[in-house]
């Protein structure tokens, strides 16, 4: 049984990987703000009792995060998988109508979330015999499939720069035996995708999984699609 915590777990792609992951048995530690209100991770956590623990979690906030990882800490002395799946994409911009606060938020959530959630939850991977980092990224972020009419530059910007992150913690964290990936989840029928999009949010979570079953340290450091197939950076 692997233990998994999951950010931005109660909607979207992130519930969906919580309910497939304990469906396979395995424990989840399902992260999200405000759980009183996450109906659909309380539904779960009535079916699976003893696999699922919801945790509150506010990646902008540094107090938070820490008082998450005492709390996870507290109930598991390791985790096999850590997926930071949490984010927040605004309307399309341009440049006339560029607001500076909403890059700012976009990254705090998108970029200095992520590197908060792995800098205090880093100890638990490191306790694991085949730790794994999964970031979940977007083809919007990749500077060889850039897109003129996707005028996002906060959202953009922000996944760029988490695939350099990954890049960069592939490096590092090689030398600890923790295997990192990104993964591009498709263009998913979500809040944030929208009801047109081409990918459901159970396809989407079954390919990310099979991606994280892949991955180990002969292949760290790379971005896939949720297909498998290797993404241009």
């Amino acid at each position: 049984m692997q233990q998994v915590l999951i950010t931005g777990a109660n909607r979207g792609i992130g519930f969906e990987l919580t309910r497939q992951l304990l469906e396979r048995g395995e424990c989840v530690f399902a992260a999200c703000r405000q759980p009183e209100r996450a109906d659909g991770l309380q539904a779960l956590k009535s079916q699976f009792p003893d696999q699922l623990t919801i945790v509150a979690l506010d990646v902008t906030v540094d107090a938070a995060v820490m008082a998450a990882a005492t709390a996870v800490t507290q109930q598991t002395n390791h985790l096999d998988m850590l997926i930071n799946n949490a984010g927040i994409l605004y309307n399309k911009e341009t440049v006339a109508n560029f607001d500076p606060t909403l890059m700012q938020h976009t990254f705090e959530v998108n970029v200095f979330g992520v590197m908060r959630v792995i800098t205090q939850f880093l100890p638990l991977l490191r306790n694991s015999s085949e730790p794994k980092l999964v970031n979940i990224s977007s083809q919007l972020g990749s500077l060889q499939k850039a897109n003129p009419g996707w005028k996002k530059y906060s959202y953009n910007s922000s996944k760029a720069a988490l695939n350099m992150l990954t890049r960069m913690l592939s490096f590092e964290f090689e030398q600890d035996g923790i295997a990192v990936t990104a993964v591009h989840p498709g263009w998913v029928q979500t809040d944030m995708g929208g009801p047109e999009a081409a990918v459901t949010p159970p396809d989407s979570a079954a390919g990310i999984l099979q991606v994280t079953d892949n991955l180990t340290l002969a292949n760290t450091g790379k971005f896939y699609t949720f297909s498998g197939e290797e993404h241009l950076w």
